[in-house]
């Protein structure tokens, strides 16, 4: 795959601060397109648009809240003023707050619906008129919607209730929507990683972080980089093909 592929697109990645979106932005500039990272922490997102720029690519650092509706549609529509259309949306933010159900501090549910749900499915509103329009009308023809779930959104586990409930549900959006819009050539795709060395682990609360950690202790991570890799493959596949649900576990890992 030649690394202009994705010259003349724009590519929207959520959750661009650190981890598997950051990694993404890098890899999806790499192939040509102009990026716009979206995250809450905006000194982060400046620093990797500058690495970008500097290996020569174009990206944009925009803070946001995607919670907030208003935010998500403003991040959408600044990317089309800014760069005049829109091509790949990659629907990364999200959050993993583990824990027994059972006296369960119910802000960690409110945080995870919030993000992992409602900000996707802002995002997804806002951004899907232009994905049409870049199908219509975009140099390749075709447009991309990205969403990461989780192996947790094929398989129900203790301790992961909530973060279940949301990632299944991220899983039966995307299938649904990708009926809906298919046709349009408009690709809709599910991303769902095993276990990945990035900062989800660090919002665990102490007590649940360290068994956590401890269950896969002997299995080697997957790293962020591998699933970016494998967000650009769904994403430069020819007009003709899409990729609708992709499963990346480490080698090891067997749940």
């Amino acid at each position: 795959m030649t690394a202009d592929t994705l010259a003349g697109t724009v590519a929207l990645v959520t959750g661009a601060s650190s981890g598997i979106g950051a990694a993404t932005g890098r890899e999806l500039a790499r192939r040509g397109a102009a990026v716009v990272l979206v995250a809450r922490r905006e000194d982060r997102l400046r620093t990797l648009a500058a690495d970008i720029e500097a290996e020569g690519g174009r990206a944009i650092a925009l803070g946001a809240d995607l919670t907030e509706q208003a935010q998500a549609i403003d991040a959408v529509e600044r990317t089309v003023a800014e760069l005049g259309r829109l091509d790949t949306v990659v629907n990364n933010a999200g959050v993993m707050l583990l824990g027994p159900i059972l006296d369960a501090p119910t802000e960690e549910w409110d945080r995870m619906i919030d993000l992992n749900l409602r900000g996707l499915l802002y995002v997804s509103r806002a951004a899907l008129p232009h994905l049409v329009a870049a199908a219509d009308e975009g140099p390749r023809r075709v447009a991309d919607l990205v969403n990461i779930s989780s192996v947790a959104g094929r398989r129900a586990t203790p301790m992961a209730g909530v973060y279940n409930l949301t990632k299944f549900g991220v899983n039966a959006f995307t299938e649904a929507l990708r009926q809906e819009i298919t046709q349009r050539h408009v690709r809709v795709s599910v991303v769902e990683p095993g276990a990945v060395t990035t900062e989800l682990t660090d919002h665990l609360r102490p007590e649940i972080r360290e068994p956590a950690l401890r269950a896969l202790a002997d299995v080697e991570n997957l790293h962020a980089e591998d699933i970016a890799d494998g967000i650009a493959y769904i994403v430069t596949r020819p007009r003709r093909v899409a990729v609708n649900e992709l499963l990346i576990r480490p080698t090891e890992q067997t749940r």
